[in-house]
């Protein structure tokens, strides 16, 4: 309803100034009248379907059903591999509005958060026919649906996780780190993460010869383990 009033004001003004000759009221109001009609009818605006430069003048009007949506479904611990009726509803309903959904139980998570041992979690999921936690799940599915991905950087004390937009390429997943990384971007050491877990590390991959160079056009992959070299 937040929505549905805000866009009903703001389409008057836009729709004079369209009138006027104004070229982007123009385009505005073309991707706003089919929004609102998506309002008027109950709908989210994240149902309308729209091209990228469209989908960018929506995210300028301030829209709460813009934004993407989860939905979790909270289910008991003998439905958390397969879920149940209810859960299924929950998966009909994100299914017809084009977004995520996924299945937990806050019970079993509980009972995970309690085991300190990683062998004792993975032992109790797979009793229960599970094969990772719901909250991973939920992350894993939140990464999908904002289309991020995850590299790394690895160094004798510490790893680390970076978050970043996929499709982005190199340089800017070094700026993630630090924007000098980025503005004296010469090439990424880079090394797939399945080499470096199935290897045993980055030396062991290095010796297999699975460390590329990759340069400024390079598109950064998922789980990708970076090491930047700059010069600023």
């Amino acid at each position: 309803l937040a929505d549905l009033d805000s866009l009903e004001r703001r389409i008057v003004s836009v729709g004079k100034k369209a009138k006027g000759g104004d070229k982007d009221s123009k385009a505005a109001l073309e991707v706003m009248e089919p929004v609102l009609d998506a309002l008027r009818a109950g709908r989210p605006a994240r149902s309308v379907s729209l091209e990228a430069e469209q989908r960018a003048i929506v995210r300028t009007l301030g829209l709460l059903t813009i934004k993407p949506v989860l939905y979790a479904a909270n289910v008991d611990e003998a439905s958390a591999a397969a879920g149940n009726a209810l859960s299924a509803k929950v998966a009909a309903r994100a299914a017809a509005e084009g977004t995520a959904h996924v299945v937990i139980s806050a019970a079993i998570e509980a009972e995970v958060a309690m085991l300190t041992d990683d062998s004792d979690r993975r032992d109790f999921l797979a009793a229960l026919g599970l094969e990772e936690t719901g909250l991973a799940r939920v992350i894993r599915a939140g990464h999908e649906l904002l289309h991020l991905i995850t590299f790394f950087t690895v160094g004798p004390k510490e790893a680390r996780a970076w978050t970043l937009q996929k499709g982005l390429k190199a340089p800017q997943a070094a700026g993630v780190i630090h924007s000098d990384f980025e503005r004296g971007f010469i090439r990424a050491e880079t090394i797939a993460y399945d080499d470096f877990i199935t290897l045993g590390g980055e030396a062991a991959a290095k010796e297999a010869g699975r460390m590329r160079l990759e340069g400024k056009d390079y598109l950064v992959q998922d789980g990708d383990i970076l090491h930047f070299l700059f010069n600023v």
